[in-house]
């Protein structure tokens, strides 16, 4: 059994300490496939590092994540830019707008989401999105740049059915992680009514770590849990989830 995780910050200082450990438990497990988004230029040294380390297993995206986006966000957009010449990545990401923590960069936040879709058009590449407290003007965005070109993954996702049907409308995947083991995840009630081609899996780690872990840090491994809550939710074995789900990721990723 292959199980994906879309979405893991391997590279974070969480994991300075055991990092090869983390790795190897999430390797035992069945989770093989480790997808990378970059946060801004401070990590990617850490990431190729992660990368050279595990060659068969680890896969890159960049891009610089909303809540980095500063007064030197053009300078870190360079850098980005620069990345996407230089090399191969798997995706644009992660990407998007968080209104949770501060408001005051949102018109840069725009800009910058933005500019990193028409490179991921450009290179043909998937985006990732992250969307905190931001769902209404990331569907406006979306709905400015829709195009067969544009595709990717809502990562994190924790709207209601109506914005998960409104994503997938855009030609994303949802990224379902530890939140859907949560008691007031809230979006166990409906995912079942979502087809599963549309889902994808995820740990965010080292954060929002699944039940019974919630408020620890989180490791690739436990993806295992996520993957039983949705054994619960569709009625399908675990095998065959991720089967469907790694496929899905296949699709998205193009590897």
């Amino acid at each position: 059994m292959i199980i994906t995780d879309t979405h893991t910050h391997l590279y974070s200082e969480q994991f300075d300490a055991d990092r090869q450990e983390v790795v190897q438990r999430a390797i035992d497990k069945g989770v093989s496939r480790f997808f990378v988004p970059a946060i801004d230029s401070t990590y990617y040294q850490a990431m190729f590092d992660l990368e050279e380390q595990f060659p068969k297993n680890v896969f890159l995206m960049a891009g610089l994540h909303p809540t980095h986006v500063k007064e030197n966000f053009k300078q870190e957009l360079e850098v980005v830019q620069n990345m996407l010449q230089k090399r191969k990545f798997y995706a644009v990401g992660e990407i998007g707008l968080d209104l949770y923590w501060d408001k005051s960069f949102l018109q840069q936040q725009q800009d910058a989401f933005k500019l990193q879709i028409e490179w991921a058009k450009e290179n043909k590449l998937p985006i990732v999105i992250h969307c905190r407290d931001a769902f209404d003007e990331i569907f406006e965005i979306l709905e400015e740049v829709k195009d067969d070109d544009l595709y990717g993954i809502f990562h994190c996702f924790t709207g209601n059915l109506e914005q998960a049907k409104q994503a997938i409308s855009y030609n994303m995947k949802l990224g379902i992680g530890g939140v859907v083991t949560f008691k007031n995840g809230k979006i166990d009630k409906f995912l079942n009514q979502i087809p599963l081609k549309h889902i994808v899996l995820e740990t965010d780690a080292p954060y929002l770590a699944p039940t019974p872990f919630r408020g620890k840090r989180n490791e690739s491994g436990y993806l295992v849990n996520v993957l039983e809550k949705m054994v619960e939710i569709y009625g399908l074995s675990s095998n065959e989830i991720a089967k469907i789900t790694t496929e899905n990721s296949k699709e998205i990723f193009g590897i």
